[in-house]
Formats: structure tokens, sequence, C-alpha cells
């Protein structure tokens, strides 16, 4: 009787923690949209952060571009333009400048990140160098593009919205690279 009192126990702990663990999603969702105006989906919500005032419709923002490069990455980056002014809602694109000023090809990762905070979920990347990893070959440049909107319902207060992206050596996908290559040369040499 009491072995059966414990499974009886025990299942009901494992479909509570099972529920709590299914309702955890829809919490953290909810919670993102009402308290911080930022949708899972990668918008902002249409009713934005506590207090934020209605979109204006043909708003300008203007946008800074901001680069910087790991130590271990022995590469030139840049934006191609400093700044640009926007206009909200509509798609607009820049460029950065990458030099491989290494001796070997490499491969490296960017990360984006957007100031002030509370303007990231109102700027959205719709093509970016920064989706997938950048391999270019010793002395290669390249003009990267990025595309981008900022959502109407970007609060009042926020004027100016930095973009900035930070390469990072991708030792892994470099070290592969090397190793492809090396693995390809004998073939080569045979023909």
């Amino acid at each position: 009787m009491k072995a059966q009192r414990d499974v009886i126990k025990l299942v009901a702990i494992a479909v509570a923690a099972f529920a709590f663990t299914f309702s955890l999603v829809p919490i953290y969702r909810i919670a993102c949209e009402k308290v911080f105006g930022i949708r899972l989906d990668g918008t902002a919500s249409a009713a934005g952060p506590a207090g934020a005032a209605q979109a204006v419709p043909g708003r300008m923002v203007t946008v800074e571009f901001d680069a910087s490069v790991n130590s271990k990455l022995p590469w030139s980056f840049r934006p191609n333009q400093a700044r640009m002014q926007v206009r909200v809602g509509e798609v607009h694109e820049t460029t950065y400048y990458a030099h491989n000023d290494g001796d070997r090809a490499i491969v490296g990762s960017a990360t984006p990140s957007v100031a002030p905070a509370r303007a990231s979920g109102y700027f959205q990347k719709t093509e970016c160098f920064c989706f997938t990893a950048q391999t270019l070959e010793a002395g290669e440049t390249r003009d990267m593009p990025v595309r981008f909107i900022i959502d109407p319902a970007l609060p009042p207060e926020v004027g100016t919205v930095t973009l900035s992206y930070t390469f990072f050596k991708n030792d892994v996908a470099t070290e592969r690279l090397a190793q492809s290559r090396a693995d390809a040369a004998p073939a080569l040499a045979a023909r």
C-alpha cells in the first residue's frame, strides 16, 4: 500500500514538473512582450515597452555604425560609412569593409549589438554577414552588406541607434579549412 502511494506521488510530481516546464514558454513570451516590448519572432511588439508612445510614420532616426576586431583575428574591419539618416519602417542598406591582413585563409564570425539596449527589439536585420561565418583568403578584401529596418514603434526618445559588430576568429572553422586544404593538396599534386 505504501509503495502504491509512493508511485502515485512520483507520477504526480512528474506530471506537475512537465506542466510547469510546458508553461514556461508562454510565460516567458508574455513577459518579454509585455515588460520589454520584444516579440520572440524578432519583431517589436505593437504596444512596445511599457509607456512607449504611438509610432510616428515618416520619422527619421540616425543610425551610427561601429566595428571592432578581436585581437586574435588579423583583419582590418570597419563600416564604409559612419552614420546615416533613415526613415523608420523602410529597408536600408550599408556595407562593412573587411580585409585579411594575415598570410593564410581565416574564418571569422561577427557578433552584432545594438545600442541603446531598448532599441534592440526594434532593429531588424534582413540580410547580414553576421548570419554566417565569413572566410577571407590571405590578402582578400570584401565589402559585406547589411540590410535592416527600424520598426516605426521605436520609442520616441530614441533618436540615435548604434549598430556595432565585433569580429572574432572562428578557430574551429579555420582549423577545419586548413585541414581540408592540406588533405586536398596531395590529390591536386597527383593530377
